[in-house]
């Protein structure tokens, strides 16, 4: 058997992981396997992106990752960085309403209540409010064929009141999305099956978390989260310094992919053609369809599918300049509150190795589904906005040492009601028209750091299996 080509097109954290396991595989099976990886952006890492600054530590992307879904705290220590693993400080996080900060009831799990006690003296909810999410303790369950919105779910079982106040500003914090319009089975199937076998949500969650509480309690000073203390671009560089037999091309566009004999002919910006066995396609999905002029019809989902901008702003501070609670970590904000700030955290509270002593760091958010358009005012307008907004809640004195802000520009895909359906439709005709062709990462089954690379090492496998050469 002759020697093989794969293609990799995209180089975000998906695209990475695949360039990494895949060339792990070549190497410890000796595979004759040449890795070509193409990344439209002059440097790789996608949203990843750390910058350092007089001592402070600043993610312009993601900050962290689950540490419970183990792929990324895996890869971190398989390029060499799990000495530099750390979990977030356990803090107090809280929710604007209207303007004052409540703390998020204890035992709450996206919201939905387990500790009834912390739950029923909670400031965030009415007496009215508190009433209607109680009935999700009689309520009966619900089958419901194919899909439905996070929105109308929780409403149905825990009222509009907790969806509004506590549900949505943190999912917003996630998914800068209208929970009205996203997916529950493509985002959140697990509480539609708790709702299944246990009729009660709080019920079913408040069983599940009495199974862990022991492991709770051994872990009580630990945070579920996990960054690398020398910024999450380290774990991209690291990666990109061990590709050395894969050839990585940046600044670089795949204008189009054509199937010629028992090869795929990339076409490429810079006008050159590279030929293929087998290609895996992370790029996020607006951009697809143009890589497949003759698949319009078949791709016409990736079209509508909306995608959110957001835009974050992070702050240096002497200590003493803002005033934080204790105990604090950050908060949220409730939709109906009137600040235009969607979130901020208090990252050194959280993360402590990000600014240097006696200095603060704090980061907040701006942009979601329908109200976007603060993204695109200048720099110092954006600054204001924030500032505006946090003296409504605590002193901040004087300007910042500096202020960085970032721009995600259509960078969160949302994952609206039938996203599982149009997917898997999709990867169904792409597969039979283009065998060897895969197409993963955030656009598709998961929009998180570890999501984003068990995607990449399933298609290490399916690229191997369509190769005949053994499974990852």
């Amino acid at each position: 058997m002759g020697r093989k080509k794969v293609a990799i097109v995209g180089g975000g954290i998906t695209g990475l992981s695949v360039a990494f396991y895949l060339q792990s595989e070549i190497k410890k099976n000796h595979l004759p396997i040449d890795v070509v990886l193409i990344e439209a952006k002059p440097r790789l890492g996608g949203k990843i992106e750390t910058i350092k600054r007089d001592g402070f530590i600043i993610e312009r992307g993601p900050d962290s990752f689950l540490e419970r879904k183990k792929s990324a705290t895996q890869l971190a220590k398989d390029v060499g960085l799990g000495d530099y693993l750390v979990n977030n400080d356990v803090g107090q996080s809280f929710v604007l309403v209207g303007d004052k900060l409540h703390p998020i009831p204890k035992g709450a799990v996206m919201g939905v209540p387990t500790n009834i006690a912390s739950f029923a003296t909670s400031g965030l909810f009415s007496l009215t409010g508190k009433l209607r999410a109680s009935f999700d303790l009689f309520l009966p369950k619900k089958k419901v064929d194919g899909d439905q919105s996070l929105g109308g779910f929780f409403g149905r079982r825990l009222g509009s009141e907790v969806v509004e106040n506590l549900i949505e500003p943190l999912l917003s914090g996630i998914y800068a999305g209208d929970i009205y319009n996203l997916s529950l089975l493509a985002i959140f199937p697990h509480f539609y099956e708790i709702e299944q076998k246990h009729r009660s949500l709080i019920l079913g969650m408040a069983k599940q978390a009495q199974k862990s509480k022991q492991k709770q309690q051994q872990e009580q000073h630990k945070g579920i989260f996990q960054t690398v203390s020398t910024g999450l671009q380290s774990i991209v560089e690291a990666i990109e310094r061990q590709l050395d037999h894969t050839v990585v091309k940046k600044g670089i566009k795949v204008s189009e992919i054509k199937k010629e004999d028992d090869l795929y002919h990339l076409e490429l910006s810079d006008g050159t053609v590279d030929k293929a066995d087998a290609i895996v396609i992370t790029a996020q999905h607006d951009a697809i369809p143009s890589m497949f002029p003759n698949e319009q019809q078949t791709l016409a989902y990736f079209k509508k599918m909306p995608s959110t901008s957001v835009a974050t702003v992070a702050m240096a501070y002497p200590e003493e300049a803002v005033q934080l609670p204790a105990d604090g970590t950050g908060f949220v904000v409730s939709r109906n509150s009137g600040y235009t700030i969607t979130a901020c955290t208090w990252t050194n509270k959280k993360w402590p190795h990000t600014a240097p002593k006696g200095k603060t760091l704090l980061r907040a958010y701006v942009g979601k589904a329908g109200d976007e358009a603060v993204v695109d005012q200048p720099d110092d307008v954006i600054i204001q906005t924030v500032l505006d907004d946090l003296n409504r809640l605590m002193p901040v004195k004087g300007e910042p040492i500096f202020s960085i802000v970032t721009r995600l520009k259509e960078a969160m895909p949302q994952y609206i009601v039938g996203h599982l359906d149009n997917i898997r439709n999709i990867k169904s005709i792409m597969g039979q028209k283009y065998p060897g062709i895969y197409l993963t990462g955030a656009s598709f089954e998961g929009l998180g750091i570890p999501d984003c690379i068990d995607q990449g090492k399933k298609a290490v496998k399916d690229v191997l299996q369509f190769l005949h050469l053994g499974q990852a």
